[in-house]
């Protein structure tokens, strides 16, 4: 397994009382793509901070390619998370920076020292983070300023390292949440096809249930740190989305991220 998760139960970092996670047990297989649905403030962003390796557990067990990350020493967690890209809602990239150079510090955990500070003055491989982007409909993107684009275009910029990357599991938090309905088609296309390519693992949060069901064949709810369903799309009923949505409208979450860790969402990709 990809991701293995036992009676996990994970804490707030701001120490509230009541856990972000409850109880939880996932498992998921190396190539497979879901979808994480659920309200805001379920814990989706918790649940992928955790499977990146950033939120340590409080109790249960927890896998990641059949090693428990927490009982390695940090160098070879670190080691481990450059199997992994986290993708934030909010992507992290430094404002000034040109977009070519954010994308293609994808690739740092491959270079040396010098290899790294030479692409800051010189971008190594102009040409790669062309195609990336062009993937995303943003090659026209590659030399302006991270800070000239929209929100929607840095989602995607960020979303063009992942393809730079060399991960094997792709976790992916609200990527079209600020995206029209073409250019949101063409980004869970671009994440699908790329993940079925290199038989990496996708796991992907989406407030747009519709997007989720027609795009993911096996859906999981969470709802209040806890998983509700986790099933087949054919098997999750209008009746179950109702439930899982009580009192609240799915709809586009607001844009102030509260539970990915500082400590990796500078960067965000491992």
């Amino acid at each position: 397994m990809s991701f293995t998760l036992e009676k996990l139960t994970v804490r707030h970092l701001t120490g509230s009382r009541a856990p972000a996670l409850q109880a939880l047990d996932l498992a998921i297989a190396p190539g497979e793509q879901l979808a994480l649905i659920g309200p805001s403030g379920a814990g989706k962003t918790t649940l992928l901070s955790t499977l990146a390796l950033a939120h340590q557990p409080a109790e249960g067990g927890f896998s990641f390619f059949g090693q428990d990350p927490w009982a390695l020493p940090q160098r070879a967690r670190h080691a481990l998370r450059a199997r992994l890209f986290l993708a934030p809602q909010t992507p992290p990239l430094p404002p000034r920076q040109r977009v070519v150079t954010a994308v293609l510090a994808a690739r740092l955990p491959q270079w040396s020292l010098g290899q790294a500070l030479a692409s800051l003055f010189r971008p190594a491989d102009p040409g790669a983070a062309y195609d990336a982007l062009s993937r995303f409909g943003l090659g026209d993107k590659l030399y302006a300023r991270v800070d000239r684009l929209s929100g929607g275009e840095r989602q995607r910029c960020s979303l063009a390292r992942l393809l730079l990357s060399n991960a094997e599991a792709f976790l992916v938090d609200e990527p079209i949440s600020a995206l029209d309905p073409a250019l949101a088609q063409l980004t869970l296309a671009t994440l699908q096809g790329e993940a079925a390519a290199r038989k990496a693992t996708l796991v992907c949060s989406l407030h747009q249930v519709e997007m989720a069901r027609a795009h993911f064949a096996r859906i999981v709810g969470l709802r209040a740190g806890r998983i509700v369903f986790d099933l087949p799309r054919e098997q999750v009923s209008d009746e179950m989305i109702a439930a899982l949505y009580a009192n609240e409208t799915p709809a586009p979450p607001d844009h102030h991220p509260h539970e990915t860790p500082e400590r990796i969402a500078v960067g965000a990709c491992f």
